[in-house]
């Protein structure tokens, strides 16, 4: 997340500058694959990240604190980044 935010940050700067800043801004992050490949990782880091939250916050509540269940939680979560990370992936792609 760390790298990924360096990189949008310098595209935020890059893209603030002048409208031909913005131009090339949007012209990296449609045609460069490594621009791509960063934004598809920033953006799935923090899709896990956002659903492991949620399930620490149901577990704040007080469920799914016993193994099994505990276990199944963190099944879910990993399922549901998978397919939203991939659903990012086709949106960014």
């Amino acid at each position: 997340m760390y790298f990924g935010a360096v990189f949008m940050l310098y595209a935020l700067g890059l893209s603030l500058e002048s409208q031909q800043g913005f131009n090339e801004a949007v012209e990296m992050l449609e045609t460069s694959f490594f621009a791509k490949l960063i934004a598809w990782g920033l953006v799935s880091a923090l899709l896990y990240h956002f659903f492991a939250g949620i399930k620490h916050l149901v577990m704040d509540f007080g469920y799914c604190e016993e193994l099994e269940s505990g276990q199944l939680a963190a099944k879910v979560t990993m399922g549901v980044s998978v397919v939203a990370i991939l659903l990012a992936g086709v949106w960014i792609w």
